[in-house]
């Protein structure tokens, strides 16, 4: 078992890996070819998938633990849930471009930018005071509840969805049901 901290620093440093990759990788306008150019949209498809797990869990997880543990936490997790929202619909806006397209390098650099932005805020603002409010058990209970909610949350962004626990608690599991069986059939999210 691994805290809280841990599982999502992890998710963290996966996240990053692929945000340089797609910072630095060749791309249509300096001349990628269409084999580099499907990394590319493996890339951001497998990226789409994990942070929308990602995302999920810290909603039903994370932050109602910050709004009840901190005493500015309300305000610390509607900033992060603001942020949180804004890469939702940007992943929803990237999902079927092509990496041919104008557009999905746009998206792409939005996505970066906003990226880096939130976990930098998670990371240096949020998590040293929430780590100041949990015990090492409480730690770890919350990092199990997030392991275990990666494993059933939805695989797709669903930016009009209320980030809000209860909602999440209801929606969550029949709307991550049928984002599974849409990726069965259409292969999404196999290498």
């Amino acid at each position: 078992m691994a805290n809280v901290f841990d599982v999502l620093r992890k998710d963290h440093v996966e996240v990053i890996g692929a945000l340089d990759e797609l910072e630095s990788g060749p791309t249509a306008v300096s001349g990628a070819n269409p084999d580099l150019l499907a990394v590319r949209e493996k890339l951001v498809e497998h990226l789409i998938i994990e942070e929308s797990k990602h995302e999920a869990v810290e909603e039903e997880y994370v932050w109602p633990t910050v709004r009840d543990r901190l005493p500015d936490g309300d305000r610390l997790a509607d900033h992060a849930i603001e942020q949180e929202q804004a890469a939702k619909y940007v992943l929803n806006d990237l999902i079927g471009v092509k990496a041919d397209e104008p557009k999905f390098e746009e998206l792409v650099s939005a996505f970066i930018t906003d990226g880096r932005e939130h976990i930098a805020y998670e990371e240096n603002i949020v998590w040293p005071e929430l780590e100041k409010t949990l015990s090492a058990e409480e730690a770890e209970e919350l990092g199990t509840k997030v392991e275990q909610g990666k494993k059933l949350a939805p695989t797709r962004p669903h930016p009009h969805t209320p980030p809000r626990p209860g909602i999440l608690k209801a929606a969550g599991p029949p709307v991550a049901a049928a984002d599974r069986a849409r990726d069965a059939v259409t292969g999404r999210g196999r290498d």
